[in-house]
Parts: C-alpha cells; structure tokens; sequence
C-alpha cells in the first residue's frame, strides 16, 4: 500500500463523508450544480462511471434515475456505505479499486465518465496524468467526461486566510517561488491553479468543453457564527451559480470546479 493510499484511508476513515453533500449549504449547492452538469450529458440509456465515489451519492441518485452506473472507491469503509444505501439497485454496480488502476475495465466501456474525488489526493504530475489516461481509456469514444479539482486559490482563502487566520505559511506551502503551485501530501487536499488544470488535460485526447465553479464562496459565507440562508434565497443561489459558474472571473473564487470535456 502506497503512502497516498494509507493517507487517504486514514482520513476517510474519520471523515464523515456520508452527509458532506447534504449537512451544509455548500455541499447541497456543489451537489446541485453538479447534477445538472451531469444531467445535460446524459442520454437514455447511458453508461456511468464514477471513479472515486465515496458513499455513493451522485453514483445512487443515477441508478434511481435508471441508468446503469458502476463506482469505484478506494476506501472500504466508503464502499461499504455506498454499498448499504444502494441495496436492491440491480444496476448499480461497486467496486473497491484505484483511480491509478482501472484495468478491470475495458476501453471504450462507458458513456460518461465522472473522476469525481481522485485528484483532490493526487501529488505528482505523473499520478495525475495516470488517473486522467485510465478515465479517458475507459470512456466511449465522444463520450463525456467530468473532471472535478479543487481551486489553489480557494485553500489559501477559505482555509489559510480565514479559518486559521494566517496567509504568509498556506502561500509558502502552496507556491513556489516563481509562483508554481506545489503538490504535497502534508494538506491532504491538493489544489490547482484553473489554468494549470486545464494544460494538464490538455496532454490527453480530449475535446474541452467547459470548466465551471461549482459553490462559489459559500464555503467561507456559512462558517460565520449568524450565518443564515433561507430556502428561497437558496434557490435564487442556485439559479444565479448556474447562470454564471462559468465566468472566468469567478472560478478561481470556488472552491470546487468541474473541468468538462469529450473524448476525442
């Protein structure tokens, strides 16, 4: 077991990741813009993969839809979960497996690929280009495949600036000085500059589409101790994200992005 594989497992291990999408107002805005994402793919009858699923919600949510989706998780105590909530889902189909390594898979198998977790907790460039060559190996050719990172810029704000009050050590440990991102494990989440998750992908044979942020600032808005947001104003949220979480100007200020493209 690999140093990356014993550190993702420890942290999953305590995380309760079961109820991120849906304890916060963050996390029901990401899941939200996301599944609509998803769903402008989608065609009837299509294939899913999701690689990294954790617990399984957006995996469980498409099979209750009627599509045949198979998951992927690296952590048993996640799959297990995943597994519990998608009881008498005869087309809902999990394995325990990693990003790095899909050959259980043939190529070309699916219509839409979603590498959902894995490159949050990946600290090298040639592991990331792995688990990008292995979901592009595995989607149907003009299939779609959603990517989704974590903005650079929104660990130093959300976690640096604010939750733990300090800037000069999050930017040492995130920047080089000539101003390239560092990728360590010692964070655990790693996060990426937009422009430099977008080159990455462009080594692969892949037709970009589009790159969208996916919950804005809320992050930061819902720590405040008298933070309050009522349900009409939540919606008008979600209305005004998807109208406008693809503007350049505002995805580096997410904290989670989904990059969009086709196999070519």
């Amino acid at each position: 077991m690999s140093k990356r594989t014993d550190l993702v497992k420890g942290f999953y291990q305590k995380y309760d990741e079961d109820t991120r999408l849906t304890k916060s107002r963050q996390g029901q805005l990401e899941y939200r813009i996301t599944m609509d994402y998803i769903h402008r793919y989608l065609k009837k009858g299509a294939s899913v993969i999701e690689i990294g699923a954790a617990t399984g919600r957006y995996s469980i949510a498409l099979a209750r839809e009627g599509f045949d989706v198979t998951s992927v998780e690296l952590v048993e105590e996640n799959l297990n979960i995943l597994k519990d909530h998608g009881k008498g889902l005869d087309n809902l189909h999990a394995f325990q497996g990693d990003a790095l390594d899909l050959s259980r898979f043939a190529d070309n198998t699916f219509d839409v690929t979603l590498l959902f977790g894995p490159m949050y907790h990946l600290y090298n460039s040639e592991d990331q280009h792995k688990a990008i060559s292995e979901a592009v190996r595995i989607t149907k050719k003009s299939g779609i495949i959603l990517v989704a990172f974590i903005s650079v810029h929104s660990i130093l704000m959300t976690n640096y600036l604010y939750k733990w009050g300090t800037f000069t050590e999050g930017y040492k440990e995130n920047f080089n000085e000539d101003n390239s991102i560092k990728h360590f494990p010692e964070q655990m989440f790693t996060g990426f500059d937009i422009v430099e998750f977008e080159e990455l992908l462009k080594e692969h044979s892949v037709e970009y589409i589009t790159t969208a942020a996916v919950d804005n600032v809320l992050e930061i808005a819902e720590r405040r101790a008298d933070f309050t947001l009522a349900d009409e104003d939540f919606e008008t949220l979600v209305r005004y994200q998807l109208d406008n979480c693809e503007k350049r100007e505002l995805l580096g200020s997410s904290v989670h992005l989904l990059y969009i493209c086709r196999k070519a």
